[in-house]
């Protein structure tokens, strides 16, 4: 999944590569002109790939980072694991 910013602004995460997250919980905050609009996480998953840096300004649209759904991953391991075992 990929995450945008929802406007133009400067953009500060609250995850890291590798973090898991729950949906509805908070990846990034992207604030303008003192309005700060929280950015959250639409499903679980593990953050595989932040974009920018904290406090780089984004325009609108902009991809902040990518979430890669926790069901997708297990299936990934859980297949790898019966390749093994055969």
């Amino acid at each position: 999944m990929k995450i945008y910013a929802p406007f133009a602004g400067t953009v500060r995460y609250a995850v890291a590569d590798g973090d898991t997250v729950r949906a509805g919980e908070p990846v990034a905050i992207v604030e303008a002109m003192k309005l700060e609009a929280p950015v959250l996480a639409p499903a679980p998953g593990i953050v595989r790939r932040v974009i920018h840096e904290d406090f780089v300004t984004v325009a609108g649209g902009d991809e902040l980072l990518q979430i890669k759904a926790a069901g997708a991953e297990k299936a990934s391991h859980e297949a790898v694991e019966k390749g093994e075992q055969r």
